[in-house]
C-alpha cells in the first residue's frame, strides 16, 4: 500500500511529505521531480507568489545512492517566503474560500490560522510524491498527460487527438491548451479577468497511457478505481466536477450509443475501437487510456471583493484580499497528473505486490503473459 501525508503552510518554513510503500531498487532522479515542481509554477494568469519561490526537492530519507531502499521517502520544499509570523490577522472571511467553515469548525479566531493551510500552495507536496509515483509508473511503461480544453467561455477545439499530440500541443501554449487559436483567446479573456479585478475557472483533461487491464477492482466499493481517482482529483483546492470518458455527455445519449464494443485480434487480443468508458469499466481499468476531466471553479480571492461578515463585529464589510492567481487551470492539470499519478501507483503496487521494483516486475510479466494467453 502507498500512502502519504504532508505538513506545512503557506507562508511558513516549509511543505513537508513523508512517502510510505515506495519499492525497493527505484532509482530516482532528482530533477525529475524538480521539473514538475517548475511545471506546476507555470500557466498565463499565475499570481506574484510564482515568481518569489523556485521550489526544489530535497530527498531527506528512503534512498542510498539515488535508489529507494524500502524505507519510507520524506521530501522537503523550502517556502522562500516564509512570513507567517508577520503576516496580518484576517477578520473578512472570503466566499468560496475555507475561512468561514474553517474557523467555525476549529474554533478559531483569525482566518489566518485557516487560509495558511487551506491554500493551494499544499500541492507542492502532492506534485512531490506524484513527480516521485511517476518514475515508478515510468519502469512499467506508464505516461501521464494533460491539457486544458477550457477556461472562462473559450473552448478548444482540439479533439480526440492522440497521446502524443497532446503532450507536444499543450506545451507550446502558455495555458497549456492543445489548441493554439483557443489558447490565444484563454489568455485574452484572463486579461479581462485581471482588468475587471475577477477571476477565471475552467476545465482541464488527463491522460494516462499504458495502463494493463485490472487495476482496481469491483469486489468493494472502496477499491474501485474511478472512485480513487475521483477522489484524488476532487481534494484539489477549488475543483467542482469529474468525470471519465464521454462523462456527463453520455447520460443523455442511448447505450447503443455509448458502450465500447469488444474485438478481438490475435495478435491484439481484446480491443476496442472507441474509448468512452474513458479506460474504466466496472471499477477496473480495461487496458485503454484513462481519460478524465476535471473543472475548476474561479479562484475565490477577487481583487474586486465580494460581500462578506467581519467575524468580530458582524457588521458587513467587504471580503480579505490575499496575493492570489487570477487563473490556475494549467497548474491545476498538472496538480491533477499527479494525483492520478499516486493512485495509479498504488493500485499498480496492490496488484503486483512486491518490496522491490524488480519483484513487481516479475509479478506484472508473469500477469500481462497470463492475459496475452486467455
Amino acid at each position: 500500500m502507498l500512502r502519504y501525508l504532508t505538513g506545512g503552510e503557506s507562508h511558513g518554513k516549509c511543505m513537508l511529505t513523508i512517502v510510505d510503500g515506495i519499492p525497493a531498487g527505484l532509482h530516482v532522479d532528482k530533477s525529475i521531480i524538480d521539473l514538475e515542481l517548475a511545471r506546476r509554477m507555470l500557466g498565463y494568469g499565475r499570481g506574484k507568489r510564482m515568481a518569489i519561490e523556485s521550489d526544489k526537492v530535497d530527498i531527506l530519507s528512503g534512498l542510498r545512492k539515488g535508489c529507494t531502499v524500502g524505507s519510507p521517502v520524506s521530501l522537503l520544499v523550502n517556502n522562500a517566503d516564509h512570513s507567517i509570523d508577520k503576516l496580518p490577522k484576517v477578520y473578512e472571511p472570503r466566499p468560496g474560500h475555507a475561512d468561514l467553515s474553517g474557523i467555525l469548525k476549529y474554533n478559531l479566531s483569525d482566518i489566518r490560522d485557516v487560509l495558511e493551510r487551506a491554500s493551494a500552495r499544499e500541492t507542492v507536496s502532492r506534485v512531490a510524491v506524484g513527480a516521485l509515483c511517476k518514475i515508478l509508473l515510468a519502469e512499467f511503461g506508464i505516461t501521464v498527460v494533460s491539457h486544458v480544453i477550457a477556461i472562462g467561455p473559450v473552448v478548444s477545439k482540439a479533439k480526440n487527438l492522440t497521446f502524443e499530440r497532446i503532450a507536444v500541443s499543450s506545451m507550446k501554449s502558455p495555458v497549456m491548451c492543445a489548441d493554439l487559436g483557443a489558447s490565444a483567446k484563454m489568455c485574452k479573456e484572463i486579461d479581462k479577468a485581471i482588468s475587471a479585478g475577477d477571476s477565471l475557472g475552467g476545465v482541464f483533461e488527463i491522460m494516462i497511457h499504458g495502463v494493463p487491464p485490472g487495476l482496481g477492482s469491483y469486489a468493494q466499493w472502496d477499491r474501485r478505481i474511478d472512485g480513487s481517482l475521483a477522489r484524488a482529483i476532487m481534494s484539489i483546492q477549488a475543483i467542482k466536477g469529474v468525470d471519465f470518458g464521454s462523462g456527463f455527455t453520455s447520460a443523455a445519449l442511448k447505450g447503443s450509443l455509448v458502450h465500447d464494443e469488444i474485438f478481438y485480434d490475435k495478435k491484439k487480443g481484446f480491443y476496442r475501437k472507441s474509448n468512452n468508458a474513458g479506460g474504466i469499466e466496472g471499477g477496473m481499468t480495461t487496458g485503454e487510456d484513462i481519460v478524465i476531466r476535471a473543472a475548476m471553479k474561479p479562484i475565490s480571492t477577487l481583487k474586486r471583493p465580494l460581500s462578506s461578515v467581519d467575524i468580530r463585529t458582524k457588521r458587513p464589510v467587504k471580503a480579505s484580499v490575499e496575493r492570489s492567481d487570477v487563473c490556475a487551470v494549467p497548474a491545476a492539470a498538472v496538480i491533477g497528473e499527479a494525483v492520478s499519478s499516486i493512485e495509479i501507483a498504488n493500485s499498480l503496487i496492490e496488484k503486483f505486490g512486491g518490496d522491490s521494483v524488480s519483484e513487481m516486475r516479475r509479478n506484472y510479466d508473469g500477469y500481462l503473459s497470463q492475459v496475452k494467453r486467455f
